[in-house]
């Protein structure tokens, strides 16, 4: 295990944010353990072990009652590890699967009793072989009913993606909000074509996340708050938040977890806006049939 790569924090800080009653990390992970769930033969990392009870444990650290975990692409289409750890949640997790294009109708009830209520479309070329758009369309119009499409891509791709995005007949959740240069302020080339997709249909929600991958200069990210909380104020139903945790390749930058819980107020000032976003929100894309957040 020692030349797998490790880009979790051992000691996270505690945050001084509270999160809401029912809060949601709408964006985490699990890998493995590899010695019960392998890893994809294309994985294009291979990450030590990071498994429920770490999740579990560090949500209640930073204070949130439910993940929802999506399927790391160093697992490929097999989410018997993303299943395990729903499992495992006591109901407080639901999922995002990554699946084959050819997977059956029994397959795909399956995972939806297993608490998956959405599949992942990943376009980074870094991680993902080439992804078929014809294939993703089809797949896309057979999910279960209340599912919907998660899409990871960067922004110098979003033009050429639109047809693709525009085609999906079920409702959207963009990563990350597409991997925008926040650099470039709230109204900056990439974060108005983002808002253009936004406002191009009422069904697209994106997490609101991701300020380690987004902002160079780090804590308190001071770039990302500016670009991203005019964003959240002007989408307020449409937001999520994630911690990205265990942070697929951020061994050579590690975030601490709780800083970025502390980037949560700046982004979302007022206590409605921090509830849509970290608890309405979330629970009505991934918990509409199951009872109140605890």
């Amino acid at each position: 295990m020692s030349d797998r790569i490790r880009s979790w924090t051992d000691t996270p800080s505690v945050p001084r944010y509270t999160p809401p009653p029912g809060a949601v990390d709408a964006h985490c992970h699990v890998f493995g353990p590899a010695d019960r769930f392998p890893f994809s033969a294309k994985a294009k990392y291979l990450p030590r072990d990071a498994g429920p009870d770490m999740l579990f444990a560090l949500r209640d650290r930073l204070g949130f009652a439910r993940n929802v975990i999506v399927q790391a692409s160093c697992h490929g289409t097999d989410n018997a590890a993303t299943l395990h750890a729903i499992a495992a949640s006591d109901g407080r997790a639901r999922g995002v699967a990554v699946v084959d294009p050819a997977i059956g109708e029994a397959e795909l009830e399956a995972l939806h009793a297993g608490g998956i209520r959405g599949i992942r479309f990943n376009f980074l070329k870094r991680l993902v072989d080439d992804a078929p758009k014809d294939r993703f369309l089809e797949i896309a119009a057979r999910l279960p009913a209340g599912w919907h499409v998660v899409v990871y891509f960067e922004a110098d791709i979003l033009a050429e993606l639109r047809p693709f995005l525009d085609a999906i007949p079920v409702p959207l959740v963009i990563d990350h909000m597409g991997r925008p240069d926040v650099g470039q302020g709230p109204d900056g080339p990439d974060l108005r074509a983002f808002r253009a997709l936004l406002d191009s249909r009422p069904d697209i929600h994106f997490k609101a996340s991701c300020p380690d991958r987004l902002d160079p200069a780090g804590a308190p990210y001071a770039d990302f708050v500016a670009a991203v909380a005019p964003l959240v104020a002007d989408y307020p139903d449409r937001c999520l938040w994630g911690t990205d945790w265990p942070h697929p390749n951020m061994q050579d930058a590690i975030p601490d977890d709780g800083a970025l819980v502390d980037v949560i107020p700046c982004i979302a000032p007022s206590a409605e806006a921090q509830r849509k976003l970290l608890v309405d929100n979330p629970l009505r894309l991934y918990w509409a049939d199951a009872a109140p957040a605890r």
